[in-house]
């Protein structure tokens, strides 16, 4: 049994009988004593796609899935599809870009550390690493003088994604990005 407050985004859950992916986790603090934090939660229904919200206590149990976890290698494009393989039998699983949404913004060829999610043999999504490595394509070009402080400039990477990088970062570096914030961590 999985309480509300410990849902963390790709976690699947039962929901009426029926397996559903945790995609996003909103936290909401009262501010009134007494008042219990609330969890908006969006689910992914499995077998159809379909979203279902809820806002939750962070009491409220849920039924775990019977899943397994296979750690896969991300392979590569066909069209819409995401095709990864399963680091032990090589077998292939198949994810469209709906399924993977904005979790495709790390999603390098040859990237390992990624676990499926599967129930009956069926990929129902991905875990990603917590950091990748990625490269900067594109942005302002350094300034003089510029250190580590807060100030900060757009950079897009070599999965499309558009990025707040510290001033200091130049074309052709390579940078860590956390999957679960989206922000930029630290040089690789």
């Amino acid at each position: 049994m999985a309480k509300a407050g410990d849902l963390k985004r790709g976690m699947v859950v039962e929901i009426n009988g029926v397996p559903h992916v945790v995609k996003n986790v909103d936290v909401k603090s009262p501010s009134s004593r007494g008042a219990s934090t609330l969890y908006k939660i969006r689910f992914n229904n499995v077998q159809t796609g379909q979203k279902h919200d809820e806002s939750l206590k962070g009491d409220d149990f849920f039924k775990d899935v019977d899943l397994v976890r296979a750690k896969v290698q991300f392979s590569y494009i066909d069209g819409e599809n995401y095709i990864f393989m399963n680091t032990e039998d090589f077998s292939q699983y198949t994810l469209s870009k709906e399924d993977l949404d904005d979790q495709v913004d790390y999603l390098t060829e040859g990237l390992e550390g990624i676990v499926a999610l599967l129930v009956d043999d069926e990929v129902l999504g991905i875990e990603l690493p917590s950091v990748v490595i990625l490269e900067v394509l594109e942005t302002p070009p350094a300034i003089k003088g510029a250190t580590a402080s807060g100030r900060t400039k757009t950079a897009r990477l070599n999965t499309g994604a558009e990025i707040q990088v510290p001033e200091y970062l130049e074309t052709g570096e390579m940078i860590k990005v956390n999957t679960e914030t989206g922000k930029f961590s630290s040089r690789a």
